[in-house]
C-alpha cells in the first residue's frame, strides 16, 4: 500500500490483514516504485496525491517496468480526468475512499482475477468506458512532458532546491538545471511560481 495519510494506512491495514498478506506499506510514490521492484506484490494499492512522486507517475513507472502489475487506486478523486488517467497509467482498479470497506475487498479480489474494477460511486454516474480510455496521450498530468521533466517539475513545485532534487533523483545538479531550463523554455514560463501553478493545474503536484 502507498498513501501519505497515516490514519488511512492504519485503517486499511486492519481491513485487509484478515484476508490478505500485506507485504509492505510506504508513504510516497517514489517509495512505492522501489518497494514494488523489490517485493513484486500480487497487487499494489496507491493514492494519487502523494509527495515526491504522485500516484499517476508512480503507476506509469511501474507499468512500464512491469506490464503485468496489478495496480488499484484508492483515492478521494472522483473527476473523470483522474479516473481515465489512472487507467491509462496502468491501473486495473479505481476505488474512491468514500466507498464502503467491502467494496475495496471486492475490488482487490476482482483485480487479482485479472478483471477491471471501477468504484460503484463513479460507475453509477459516468459511463463504463472510463475504465478503458484511449491510449492516446493527453495534455493532462503533464502528458506531453518527459517522465524526468514531470519528476523535476513536481519536486520544484514542492519547494525543493536544485541540490535536494539532485539527491532525490540521484542525478547531478547540472542535469536538474538542464531539465528545469527545458521546462521553462518548453512551457514558455519564467519563474518558479509559474511552474508551480502549472504543476498544480496539471495535477502533477497538490
Amino acid at each position: 500500500m502507498a498513501d501519505d495519510h497515516e490514519l488511512l494506512l492504519d485503517g486499511l491495514r486492519r481491513l485487509l490483514e484478515p484476508d490478505f498478506d500485506l507485504v509492505g506499506v510506504v508513504k510516497d510514490g517514489r517509495a512505492a516504485v522501489a518497494a514494488y521492484e523489490q517485493l513484486r506484490p500480487d497487487a499494489l494499492l496507491l493514492d494519487i496525491g502523494m509527495q515526491g512522486l504522485n500516484g499517476i507517475e508512480a503507476a506509469r513507472q511501474i507499468s512500464r517496468a512491469f506490464p503485468d502489475a496489478r495496480l488499484i487506486f484508492v483515492t478521494m478523486q472522483t473527476d473523470r480526468a483522474y479516473v481515465e488517467e489512472a487507467f491509462r497509467a496502468g491501473a486495473l482498479g479505481y476505488v474512491v475512499k468514500q466507498s464502503a470497506a467491502a467494496e475495496l475487498l471486492d475490488a482487490i479480489k476482482s483485480v487479482l482475477r485479472g478483471r477491471r474494477y471501477l468504484s460503484a460511486r463513479i460507475a453509477s454516474t459516468m459511463d463504463a468506458g472510463m475504465a478503458n480510455p484511449s491510449a492516446e496521450q493527453t495534455s493532462n498530468f503533464g502528458g506531453r512532458l518527459t517522465p524526468r521533466q514531470r519528476e523535476v517539475l513536481q519536486l520544484v513545485a514542492e519547494g525543493h532546491s536544485m541540490k535536494e532534487i539532485a539527491r532525490i533523483l540521484e542525478i547531478s545538479v547540472r542535469t536538474v538545471e538542464f531539465h528545469k531550463n527545458g521546462l521553462i523554455q518548453q512551457l514558455g514560463m519564467r519563474t518558479v511560481a509559474q511552474l508551480t501553478r502549472y504543476a498544480m493545474d496539471q495535477k502533477i503536484a497538490v
